[in-house]
């Protein structure tokens, strides 16, 4: 299977950036997301910069580092877990013991209660959710602590705190006809503090799996939802489900009341915080048209955080397992383009090729921030745990976690249609 590395350097002119082809520790060294469709992100302040992978396993060959992998799985056997999420690059994927997104992953890391360690090849607020859902005794590792989430930091603490005052000198704190007056709703792409105030305010998580679930739960005890950070799957979520976009104001924490008046706020079923991922805004309605111009028959589906014309445009929207199950029912000789995370993409495309599968983005784009996930990190940790060192092990504090995992477990409850 061609990787995504080889298309970046076979055709620089159609990639985000080169830089996505060296090692993280070597465009890692200014505070940002790195190369590639975050690059325009703002980071929040202050960074903390992580420590740098060791010289020894930056210079390794590819061969050495996966014959270190693999060789520390073996060592470690059952006292060792492995996640990777959907997203990651093919050459940490391979040694995941499971493959899923965010929904699937929180579950299977429920299944190995054996396991000493939890290595999580995804980014930081995944491994945080796995820290929190572990037992005590469990340790998690995230390989590179430089694999964060340009949305997750959309909605920090304090904003979503100052929002909440706001929102309640409007809507004030009784109930009415026995409903909250807003129920919080955090996207699982956002950090364990945000969970922990989701869990303290009677709200709940959702993923891109279950969000239609959790906002049917959240409206049966609340008169609206606050929704962060993702504007877009808040947006494309709630007009499934027949509320307009009128009554879908936006929240921008850096205006007051979030730039809408009292009144629209009144009327409001669903404010959506000013939040996006980088990866899915790409996608476009003239992507979608050049795809049927160019394959008559062509089969479109895209993940729900893109925006709403490109989810109104196409024939199928989804979380990453929901596109997994719809390639999977195809019929050879279908052709499908896909908006979502290109290192997915490719895969399904290997896996099935009696089908044309394409990424309806054309520039070669990977999630730069879960690219963080270098084999070099991976067997960096894995040496560490066999010489009984734990590495860049993730520790919620214990008050976030209590109430964090409050609302974790209203997820897990709330499966997806």
């Amino acid at each position: 299977m061609t990787s995504i590395n080889d298309l970046i350097v076979a055709a620089p002119a159609a990639s985000c950036d080169v830089e996505l082809t060296k090692g993280p520790w070597e465009f890692d060294t200014v505070p940002g997301y790195g190369p590639g469709c975050s690059e325009d992100d703002v980071m929040p302040e202050p960074v903390v910069r992580p420590g740098q992978l060791p010289a020894e396993y930056q210079r390794m060959s590819d061969d050495e580092l996966h014959e270190r992998i693999r060789a520390a799985k073996e060592t470690l056997g059952e006292r060792l877990v492995i996640l990777g999420h959907f997203y990651q690059r093919d050459e940490v994927i391979q040694y995941a013991d499971f493959v899923g997104d965010s929904f699937q992953l929180a579950n299977a890391a429920l299944t190995k209660p054996d396991a000493d360690t939890i290595v999580f090849c995804g980014v930081h607020f995944m491994a945080e959710t796995a820290d929190i859902l572990a037992r005590p005794e469990q340790h998690v590792i995230l390989p590179n602590l430089a694999a964060g989430c340009s949305m997750a930091d959309m909605a920090d603490e304090d904003s979503v705190e100052a929002c909440w005052e706001e929102l309640t000198s409007v809507y004030g704190t009784e109930d009415v006809d026995g409903k909250q007056p807003v129920i919080p709703v955090t996207y699982m792409n956002s950090s364990a503090a945000l969970k922990a105030f989701c869990g303290k305010h009677g709200g709940i998580v959702c993923t891109s799996s279950n969000a239609a679930t959790v906002l049917e739960w959240a409206f049966e005890r609340g008169q609206r939802v606050l929704f962060f950070p993702d504007q877009h799957l808040g947006r494309n979520t709630a007009k499934a489900m027949g509320i307009p976009l009128e009554q879908m104001p936006m929240w921008n924490p850096r205006k007051p009341l979030g730039g809408s008046t009292e009144a629209e706020l009144d009327d409001a079923k669903v404010i959506l915080w000013h939040g996006f991922c980088s990866v899915h805004k790409r996608f476009t309605v003239a992507q979608i048209d050049q795809a049927r111009a160019e394959h008559p028959g062509v089969k479109v589906i895209v993940h729900p955080e893109s925006p709403m014309p490109v989810v109104d445009a196409a024939d199928a929207a989804g979380s990453t397992d929901a596109i997994r199950k719809y390639v999977i029912a195809s019929e050879p000789g279908d052709t499908i383009a896909i908006g979502t995370e290109v290192n997915m993409v490719n895969r399904l495309a290997a896996e099935f090729p009696d089908r044309t599968i394409f990424c309806l983005d054309p520039v070669v784009c990977p999630c730069s921030t879960m690219y963080r996930i270098h084999p070099g990190y991976l067997a960096w940790t894995l040496d560490g745990l066999v010489a009984g060192e734990i590495r860049n092990e993730i520790i919620v504090p214990q008050d976030i976690a209590t109430d964090a995992k409050v609302a974790l477990e209203r997820m897990l409850a709330a499966p997806p249609k």
